[in-house]
């Protein structure tokens, strides 16, 4: 009886979901032209609702369409919607207008301030009005309400009518298909509306449970991490950073980790520094020891193996093994990597780490109180378990994974410093971090990698490439990292980059790009390599071409296409990814959540602000204003001047 209602009720829903439209403003600048094949698509709202954000100064005249054509006539007979009497109907901010389909030539008549004005089309009653625009409500990225699939804030019928709209083609963006899975299986599809349907008639939607890597890098909760460190130990790091900066051993030390209600602690782990150029001396200055309650604290990151002494199930959270903890250095926004990781995630490319926020305390015994470190970034290491827990994906988590860096990773030299994770603080620009023992044949395969990557004929590495990595999931990789203007990358800088092969043959594997360290993005620009203006640089030539994997596979017109297209995608506001509006609604909800604990012990980095780290050479760019140096426009202008 009860999936007889809920049939009857998904056919009662089917039969007042509405015709679907695209609905297009045609005009002269900015709605394209007076030829109605160049008007402007406006954006679908659902429900019969069509929007469109244009920036205005002076006088515009324009009709709406609902369908674009190169021929007069055939338009104005057709597709055209405008108004009522004769002549140019003067419009204004605020009233309702209406219009109707007609076949002559008139046309409404605007003058703009401008500013921003967003125009609203309603299919349902050929109605439209002009507002000043104002910037979207702030979504809460740690509190999504999975069920309320059009975003207003309630779960009822309107709900059921959008998700079936979505199965039937119309367009969802990342944030609308999250609210739609509600039985959280990763798709949106029937069985989804079944459980909507459900819930309304009194159900309830099935529990998330949250275990291992999705607790522990669940973006609901800012856990709190409280280290606790004897004071030999303690002196012992600091002496191991005066003897080696770039040191990678451990000392012992016992952790905390609180998160949702629930505490873990575990004693003998492992605690050591990380970074490259960013490594710091976590307290004072170089020689010096331990100041007992009155020391001069610094941000460093540091690095936490949990069964670095101990090998057991005891020492873990919930399986994980290895945290990542690391300061905003260079980000006054305390945003840049969170928004980076956050967006691979929504365009789809999931070999991306997770990144969530945390709070960090260091005790040093004998201080009378812990020392509050602020607010961290909790990053997911690239490891053995990264690979495992994606093994699915990867086709095999027992192949060859290796760190790329030092600006000599450019794939281009069979004869480069290629080594292994040998437990010393040396640093090559090729480290194997997993089966170590097979070193020589992980060479072997490594080095064929690069001979075919730079000798094979056009026409071989065409048909090779394809076989040996999944390109259009390189190509989507690389636009994110171009769009977020990561200029110390594999392509420009031969640095910051993982690759994983997934299979231990000489060829027959799957190649993967694994992207690694987004701090210096969103503005913050370095005049190097290829590079003079990470915003502005064009994206077809973003690198130097003598570091050869992306330039090659761009010299053909079809990945060419594919590349350009992904661009364009992401600073299309239709998809809610990098265009100005979304990302400034998330970086503000994001501070919003973390402004209350960036005041730290370090005296360091105590506050947000708006502006790139302080030695690039481009500091006019900003986040959060709507200007021309405002990074997300010059981006979307740079990427939309693409043929």
């Amino acid at each position: 009886m009860k999936k007889y209602i809920q049939l009857t009720w998904l056919l009662l829903v089917l039969a007042v979901v509405p015709a679907r439209a695209s609905i297009y403003m045609v005009g002269n600048n900015p709605f394209g032209d007076w030829n109605p094949g160049n008007g402007v698509e406006m954006t679908d709202k659902g429900n019969g609702i069509y929007s469109l954000t244009v920036n205005i100064s002076g006088t515009v005249w324009f009709v709406f369409a609902d369908g674009q054509s190169s021929d007069w006539n055939v338009f104005n007979a057709n597709y055209r919607y405008g108004p009522n009497g004769n002549g140019s109907q003067e419009v204004t901010v605020g009233p309702s207008y209406t219009t109707q389909k007609s076949n002559n030539n008139h046309s409404y008549k605007f003058t703009g301030g401008g500013m921003d004005y967003t125009f609203t089309f309603n299919l349902n009653n050929l109605t439209f009005s002009v507002k000043e625009y104002e910037e979207p409500p702030l979504p809460d990225p740690f509190s999504l309400q999975v069920g309320d699939v059009n975003g207003d804030g309630e779960i009822n019928i309107s709900d059921v009518n959008a998700l079936i709209n979505i199965l039937l083609g119309s367009f969802a963006n990342y944030d609308t298909r999250q609210r739609s899975d509600v039985n959280y299986d990763e798709e949106v599809n029937i069985s989804d509306i079944n459980l909507l349907i459900n819930f309304l008639l009194g159900g309830k939607f099935p529990e998330r449970i949250k275990e291992g890597y999705d607790y522990v890098w669940d973006d609901d909760v800012i856990p709190e991490i409280h280290i606790e460190v004897s004071l030999d130990e303690w002196n012992r790091l600091l002496a191991l950073y005066d003897a080696n900066a770039f040191t990678t051993q451990y000392v012992k030390a016992n952790i905390s980790f609180e998160k949702d209600g629930e505490t873990t602690v575990i004693d003998d782990v492992g605690l050591r520094l990380k970074g490259n150029t960013s490594r710091r001396r976590p307290e004072n200055w170089y020689g010096e020891t331990h100041h007992r309650n009155n020391t001069d604290w610094h941000h460093a990151h540091f690095g936490v193996n949990l069964r670095k002494y101990v090998e057991d199930d005891i020492h873990t959270i919930q399986g994980v093994r290895k945290l990542h903890l690391k300061w905003f250095k260079d980000d006054p926004a305390y945003v840049r990597e969170k928004f980076c990781y956050d967006l691979f995630k929504r365009a789809g490319v999931w070999t991306a780490i997770r990144d969530i926020y945390c709070r960090l305390w260091i005790h040093v015994e004998g201080d009378s109180q812990e020392a509050y470190y602020g607010v961290y970034e909790l990053l997911e290491p690239i490891d053995k378990r990264y690979l495992k827990d994606r093994k699915d994906r990867f086709g095999s988590n027992d192949g060859y994974l290796w760190k790329c860096r030092n600006g000599a990773a450019g794939l281009n030299n069979p004869n480069g410093d290629i080594w292994y994770d040998d437990d010393t603080d040396d640093r090559h620009a090729y480290t194997l971090e997993t089966k170590v023992e097979e070193f020589e044949n992980a060479r072997a395969q490594l080095v064929n990698f690069m001979g075919r990557v730079c000798n094979l004929s056009d026409n071989a590495f065409y048909t090779w490439i394809q076989q040996a990595t999944d390109v259009d999931l390189l190509l989507k990789t690389y636009a994110v990292n171009v769009a977020l203007g990561m200029w110390d990358d594999y392509w420009n800088n031969a640095n910051n980059y993982y690759i994983y092969f997934n299979g231990t043959e000489l060829t027959g594997y799957k190649f993967f790009f694994i992207p690694y360290d987004y701090d210096n993005t969103l503005g913050t620009s370095m005049r190097t390599g290829n590079q003079d203006d990470a915003g502005r640089q064009d994206p077809l030539h973003w690198g130097r071409d003598n570091n050869p994997l992306i330039a090659r596979i761009l010299k053909f017109d079809d990945f060419k296409a594919k590349y350009v297209a992904y661009l364009k995608e992401l600073v299309d506001a239709r998809n809610a990814l990098m265009d100005r509006a979304s990302s400034q609604a998330r970086i503000r909800a994001w501070q919003q959540r973390i402004e209350q604990y960036v005041n730290n012990d370090t005296g360091e980095e105590t506050v947000i602000e708006d502006k790139p780290a302080s030695w690039g050479n481009h500091s006019e760019y900003n986040l959060l204003k709507n200007n021309s140096d405002n990074f997300f426009n010059a981006k979307a202008a740079s990427i939309n001047a693409l043929q």
